[in-house]
């Protein structure tokens, strides 16, 4: 994985080796540690019931926001939660959004967590994103999505 130089490929890499033989992989199998520096580009999701109530248990730093209105990368990635809870599923979204009042293009992905390998409980999330360069038009959101 130290090759894999994209973050939401490495993400990935890590999610499905851990989820091997299962389903989804545990909440207590993502740590900080794990993700290295890469922590400072992910988030974490609390799934709740309805899923609107669903909240961020962690935010890295450079997704970090004050309020995340939905055109922010974190409010972005958050927006997609209920597709991935209801289609049980990975997704890989990229497209335009930004950051910190800064146009942004960016690629992210929601992986599900379980604890018993049933319910959606909490999903992780990576994103990396670069300014757009002045006179750039900003991309249409494509979605890709990953059936486990």
């Amino acid at each position: 994985m130290k090759g894999e130089r994209r973050l939401v490929e490495r993400a990935l890499l890590r999610w499905t080796k851990m989820a091997e033989g299962r389903r989804f992989p545990r909440l207590n199998e993502i740590n900080h540690w794990m993700m290295s520096e890469d922590w400072a580009n992910c988030l974490l999701i609390t799934v709740q019931s309805p899923v609107e109530l669903s909240h961020f248990t962690a935010v890295g730093e450079n997704l970090a926001v004050a309020l995340c209105p939905g055109d922010t990368l974190a409010g972005v990635l958050l927006s997609h939660l209920p597709w991935v809870v209801s289609s049980r599923c990975c997704l890989i979204v990229e497209g335009g959004a930004t950051l910190r009042s800064v146009p942004i293009l960016y690629r992210g992905a929601l992986l599900p967590l379980s604890e018993d390998g049933g319910a959606i409980d909490h999903v992780l999330g990576a994103a990396n994103h670069r300014a757009l360069i002045p006179d750039e038009a900003p991309t249409k959101q494509s979605i890709r999505k990953r059936w486990i």
